[in-house]
Order: structure tokens, then sequence, then C-alpha cells
């Protein structure tokens, strides 16, 4: 049986696009393997350390680096640590620290002669009790740091670091990286280029299946630099029945084009010299946990300068 020449020519066609598509696999295999550098894996379970309240550590803490541990006796009994004012506490059965307030800061700051928060593995037990919020309300009562986000009523955790002060007097002050919780379960990571005009987008979010409320459970937020300070990567942990079992349910690297999601005449109406699009390899004096909108139940607080999986 004779083949036609267009039947021909269609299968030197087909041979010739097959061998490109095997040239263009080989291609992307040789290049991942030998040019984009793998990520680096956190420590294994098994090396881990605990910190002094028994807890594991992702990453061990920097030879040298600062450490900072909650005083659990009377957490206003500490040089270093500033609460919201007026804010109560009051004391539960178990030794944990109950806190009823629509507004919730506290700030870990830096001496003279300390080295600021960069580098860090933030970590805190939580119990979320109930939003603060009745039904129906619009009341958002942070005012000296603005909203930061159309969801800042949902009531939710924060530990950020890389910043100063966040108030309206010292913008560009206000840089962090926040890596959120909420009550709803949902985890997320926000960046802040100055305050308030320089808040980005969310990434990272993902959504926790198991229902996180009345219970306790672990969260920490960490991050550090890569590629001799050019990137930084933001990762959360969640100890969802508060064993040591934690897992890692976000993870971001920010290397340029996370823009602040305001508009060009807003974010450059403050002159913070910083482009639209600022990566915060920088460090800053306060490390902070934040909650809003939410009753909650903490303990157990802290935060420590890693030594990064880069450079392990």
């Amino acid at each position: 049986m004779k083949i036609s020449d267009s039947a021909k020519q269609r299968k030197r066609i087909l041979l010739g696009a097959s061998g490109l598509l095997v040239l263009f696999i080989i291609f992307i295999l040789l290049y991942t393997r030998f040019v984009i550098p793998p990520a680096p894996p956190p420590i294994p379970e098994g090396e881990r350390r605990m910190d002094k309240f028994g807890t594991l550590q992702i990453y061990p803490t920097l030879e040298g680096g600062r450490e900072w541990f909650i005083t659990m006796q009377n957490p206003f009994d500490d040089e270093i640590v500033s609460f919201t004012s007026d804010i109560a506490l009051d004391q539960e059965s178990d030794d944990s620290w109950r806190v009823n307030s629509s507004k919730v800061r506290i700030r870990v700051d830096t001496l003279p002669g300390q080295e600021e928060w960069k580098n860090v593995e933030m970590t805190g037990y939580v119990k979320m009790i109930s939003s603060t919020l009745t039904t129906g309300s619009s009341e958002f009562s942070d005012q000296d740091e603005g909203n930061e986000d159309g969801n800042s009523l949902d009531p939710h955790l924060t530990w950020r670091a890389r910043g100063g002060r966040h108030n309206d007097m010292v913008p560009c002050e206000g840089t962090a990286l926040n890596g959120g919780l909420y009550f709803d379960g949902k985890v997320s990571w926000k960046k802040e280029i100055w305050h308030t005009g320089g808040y980005t987008d969310t990434r990272g979010v993902s959504d926790i299946p198991n229902s996180l409320v009345n219970k306790w459970i672990g969260w920490k937020t960490i991050m550090y630099n890569l590629e001799n300070d050019s990137s930084v990567k933001m990762e959360s942990y969640l100890d969802v029945d508060a064993n040591n079992n934690w897992k890692r349910v976000s993870e971001v690297e920010d290397n340029g084009e996370w823009y602040a999601d305001t508009s060009d005449e807003e974010f450059y109406s403050v002159d913070c010299d910083r482009e639209k699009d600022y990566i915060i390899t920088n460090s800053g004096p306060i490390a902070t946990f934040r909650a809003d909108n939410l009753i909650f139940d903490f303990k157990n607080f802290s935060i420590r300068e890693i030594k990064p999986p880069s450079i392990q």
C-alpha cells in the first residue's frame, strides 16, 4: 500500500514535534537540577531542639543570637515589653492569661546595643475563645494603626517583625512582615512597606480544615533572608492539637513584584524612598504579637534570632 506524500509529511511533522518535546523536557530537567537551587529544607524533626518552655524549634537559635521568652508569672514585668494601653490581663487556672480586647499589641523592643530582630522564629500558644464584636457591629478600634485591609473586622492573630513603631507620626518606620491566623481557620501573609499606605494583598493563603476555636493551638511565624539578603522567605506553622506536632501551613518567598495594594498617588504621598514592591530584608527594633477583635488565652510566647536554613 502506497503512503501518500501528505501522510509522509504529517509523519515527519509528528516526529519532529516529538523530538522537540523530548529536548524541551530534558532542558527543563537540567535547568531545575543545576541552575535553580532547591529550597533548603527545615531541620529534620529528630534533630530539632526544645526551647525553655519545651516547645519544639523549627530552626536553631543563631549562635550568640537574641532570645526572648515571656514572663509567664507576670507578663508586664519586662523592661522591653509594652502592651496596648489600658489592656487587662486575667490569669486563668492553668496559669495562662486571658485578653478581652478589640486591639491587642504585645511589643517586644530592642535595647541600645542589642541586635534588632531580623531572621526570627516567633512562637506562641493561644486559645481563641470568641469575637469581641457583636452581630452587625461595624466598629474598628484601631485608629492608631489604621485599617490594614478590608477584612480587619474578622477576628485574627498576627505575629509580625522587621519594623519599628506603627503610627501616622512615623509612617516609614512601619514596615512589617505579617503572618496572620484567622478565627475561621484561614492563614496568610501580608507585607507592609509603610504605615498605612504600603500594605500588599495577601499571599500564602490556605484554609485549615480543623476547628481552631476553644482549644489550645500553637502558632509560629518564621522569616529569614535568602540570596545574600536579596529576598526573604516566610513560613507559618500550626500545632493543631498543642502536642508539639508542628506542620507548615503557609510559605511565601518575596523576591520582587509583590506590590503595595494602593494607588501610586497614595503610596508615594509619603517619601520613604522605597519602591512599590520593596522587599523587606531589613531588620527592625520591634516584633509584635497582635490580635484584633478577639477574646483569647495565651502562654509561652517567644522570639528567637535563628540560623537561617540557607547557612545550615
